[in-house]
């Protein structure tokens, strides 16, 4: 894909997050920096070069909260688009969510997270969240087993 300037537009850089149920309710951090910084999301960042999605998926989730989940399965992966007008609508990250088991304990916000909580969907849908998380939240309550 070329940009209008006929400059050949980066290729979309990887993510992941991590979706943690516990007694029907799920793990948020609020985000402290860009992108959906002052938004609550599952716990998750960016995939450093040549590591495995699962891995960086774990680590991100022990980085923001403390947690060693384990047994990371891919859920869904969204791709998540610039929406800056003005420019050639492009790929800024595709993002895979994965869900874990839940290792118990307590999260705590460390590394970017300015917050964490567990919500359950219905409390989800009344925060600030990136699309891409209420759109997960709808394909995982279709997914998932009610608890």
């Amino acid at each position: 894909m070329t940009a209008q300037t006929g400059d050949v537009a980066p290729a979309p850089a990887l993510a992941v997050s991590v979706a943690l149920e516990r007694d029907g309710r799920y793990l948020l951090v609020l985000r402290a920096n860009p992108p959906a910084q002052h938004m609550y999301a599952f716990p998750g960042g960016r995939v450093d070069p040549g590591e495995a999605l699962e891995v960086a998926a774990l680590r991100e989730l022990e980085e923001e909260t403390g947690l060693k989940a384990s047994n990371p399965r891919p859920f869904m992966t969204f791709d998540l688009s610039s929406d800056d007008p003005g420019e050639v609508k492009r790929s800024d990250f595709f993002l895979t969510v994965f869900l874990a088991d839940d290792p118990g304990g307590t999260a705590m916000a460390l590394d970017d997270a300015k917050a964490v909580g567990w919500f359950t969907p219905e409390e989800i849908r009344e925060l600030s969240v990136p699309q891409s998380m209420t759109s997960c939240m709808d394909m995982l309550a279709k997914a998932l087993p009610a608890p």
